[in-house]
């Protein structure tokens, strides 16, 4: 997707969209020629609010959007319609910019590119293009991420990503693998020990910025394949399992967001980064792990692995003492029997940090849904033999009892929420196909802006 899709209107030759309110539509109508209103009467075009036309006028394509404003997907579904070609849109266009570049993203790594041929719009609002490009660019990180297949996506990948990032903005890279992660890390190298040497864990850091700026990290679940371990998922449940990174899809994807746009902060990206395979030497159900934050943890099930890698990272993170973590994994099932797959779960303590989510999510249409961290299912977390354990039995709020999990590992006092996305989308949308795709990205990218923009 080249970012020649969205360019300065500088007066080019440009086909014309025309952006019409749904309470304008009888008199825009009326205001066009005899061909037009035959033209779309012949495809029964009634201007029903989100609807689009395209017809042809004077030899040419044009075509009509109707809309009340300008929102993300406004100009999707047309896009995706349009013949090859450069198009002008007669009025302000604000967040429709990304649909109509995201409408024509195409994950095409195993089959041949559809031919499309690219749709460029004009737009007059040369300031914005910038930022919206780069949202793009990111959603289509954590897209193509998502949707490569574990066979080409490990741990090393990741690690090359993350390297590319580092290496475009100036970043440090710092990685631990393998066994050099069993008394740092032990958790991150329990869960990922049984992979084969290739596919070693390991936890990737990149760190950006000023040191004596506000610091933030930003924490992914890395789990490039999930089989469950010992206690194996059965085969649809692992079907989908290529997507269990994408969490750290998210971070990355963030972190370069916040670089690009230089915001005055020290950043710390911390992904831990595992393969959750089965061998003679994968970590059981009733092993007792130690931790880097010095707890231990009960195993009472190797499929709840992604919360113990967390653990270790969120300690890391929570050494340099940031005033803000975000995380973001795929971590439970349960968020989406509560939520299904559009509504990621928003838990923090932070009330304020929560305001500023969902008011993003809701103006920027990449909602999240708050959810409790209800002190009282903390005892679901108690252990006859160690401090906890990963998984409660009996299944009872599970995605709050993983959240609650999490917050063990988290420092007092630091503003940290956590994102329990599901990076996938099972039927698509405008602009939105089905396959992986980024949840709460750009709502947290402008919390962020807000809070630390120059």
């Amino acid at each position: 997707m080249p970012d020649t899709l969205l360019q300065p209107d500088r007066g080019q030759p440009a086909r014309t969209i025309d952006w019409v309110a749904p309470d304008g539509y009888d008199v825009w109508l009326g205001q066009q020629p005899p061909r037009v209103r035959i033209a779309l009467a012949a495809q029964r075009f009634t201007g029903k609010t989100g609807a689009h036309a395209i017809y042809a006028d004077n030899e040419d394509v044009r075509a009509i959007v109707v809309a009340k404003a300008a929102g993300p997907w406004t100009l999707a579904r047309l896009v995706e319609a349009l013949p090859a070609g450069t198009y002008r849109v007669a009025a302000p266009i604000g967040d429709a910019a990304l649909g109509w570049l995201l409408g024509q993203y195409r994950f095409d790594r195993y089959r041949k590119a559809e031919d499309a041929g690219p749709r460029i719009l004009l737009t007059a609002d040369a300031a914005g293009i910038e930022e919206t490009l780069r949202i793009a660019a990111a959603t289509r990180l954590v897209r193509d991420l998502v949707n490569t297949g574990a066979g080409d996506l490990g741990p090393a990948e990741l690690e090359d990503a993350v390297a590319r990032l580092a290496s475009e903005h100036g970043g440090m890279l710092s990685v631990t693998r393998g066994d050099a992660l069993a008394t740092g890390y032990p958790m991150i190298h329990a869960v990922g020990q049984a992979a084969v040497k290739e596919r070693c864990p390991r936890l990737i850091e990149l760190e950006w910025g000023d040191p004596a700026h506000p610091r933030i990290a930003l924490v992914g679940k890395g789990v490039v394949f999930d089989t469950g371990g010992l206690d194996i998922k059965p085969s649809a449940g692992m079907r989908l399992m290529k997507k269990d990174m994408g969490g750290a899809a998210h971070a990355l994807a963030l972190a370069g967001l916040v670089m690009a746009a230089r915001l005055p902060v020290r950043l710390h990206l911390l992904i831990p980064a595992v393969e959750n395979a089965i061998a003679g030497n994968a970590f059981r159900p009733g092993d007792v792990l130690r931790s880097r934050a010095g707890l231990t943890v009960e195993n009472t099930n190797t499929d709840a692995e992604g919360r113990l890698i967390l653990g270790d990272a969120l300690t890391k993170a929570g050494e340099g003492k940031p005033e803000l973590i975000l995380d973001f994994a795929t971590l439970t099932g349960a968020a989406r029997v509560a939520l299904g797959p559009d509504l990621p779960p928003l838990f923090t303590d932070d009330d304020a940090l929560a305001d500023e989510l969902l008011a993003a999510g809701i103006a920027l249409d990449d909602p999240l849904w708050r959810l409790p961290l209800w002190d009282g299912y903390d005892e679901m977390l108690k252990s006859d033999i160690a401090d906890m354990v990963n998984a409660p039995d009996g299944g009872f709020a599970g995605a709050i009892t993983a959240a609650l999990f999490l917050r063990r590992f988290v420092p007092a006092g630091v503003a940290w929420a956590h994102m329990d996305v599901f990076a996938w989308r099972p039927a698509g949308k405008p602009g939105r196909p089905k396959g992986g795709d980024a949840y709460a990205l750009r709502a947290c990218f402008v919390v962020l802006k807000q809070r630390y923009g120059r």
